[in-house]
């Protein structure tokens, strides 16, 4: 389940690419979170050795690697949502633009959550052996808190890089 998200949205990007290319800094984002997923996957994030290593560089008392996770959730949808918002005419650049991109990122956190939990009760195994929330009973609520930090660095500094490179492609 860690991994399912390379597997619809990379033959998404292969399969679009020639009709609607994104920006460079968008499949840069996009690659950079499928090696977080990656990872995350091979090991759990609740097991992930560079995880262990924050925590003890913190002084924290879980694996905080998934949070990571959850940022990257937050960081590369909210490009992604606001690249095609703006270049499929939808919206114009401004604060209703990144609001959106915002909601987007929200919606996808929570929808994830949701499959999680009903995962979880469907296969009928411990929800903090299958969730990962090393016995943090606000585990949901970080995660998605993430994912808006997540979005918020993103809209905040990558917005300028953003519409340049989406400026070459228009032209082009």
């Amino acid at each position: 389940m860690e991994v399912f998200p390379i597997f619809v949205i990379a033959p998404l990007l292969v399969a679009t690419y020639a009709r609607f290319p994104l920006t460079n800094l968008l499949y840069a984002c996009a690659f950079l979170h499928a090696v977080i997923l990656m990872v995350g996957g091979a090991y759990t994030y609740a097991r992930v050795p560079l995880g262990f290593q924050m925590a003890e560089a913190l002084g924290l008392h879980r694996n905080p690697y998934d949070k990571i996770g959850h940022f990257a959730q937050g960081f590369v949808p909210a490009l992604a949502a606001r690249e095609i918002l703006l270049r499929g005419g939808h919206l114009r650049p401004g604060k209703m633009l990144a609001f959106l991109a915002g909601c987007v990122v929200l919606a996808i956190s929570a929808s994830y959550e949701l499959i999680e939990w009903g995962a979880a009760v469907a296969l009928g195994q411990g929800a903090d052996e299958f969730l990962g929330t090393q016995g943090d009973p606000w585990d949901t609520q970080s995660d998605m808190l993430f994912a808006l930090i997540g979005a918020v660095v993103a809209l905040v500094t990558l917005t300028r890089a953003q519409d340049r490179q989406i400026e070459d492609l228009d032209r082009d």
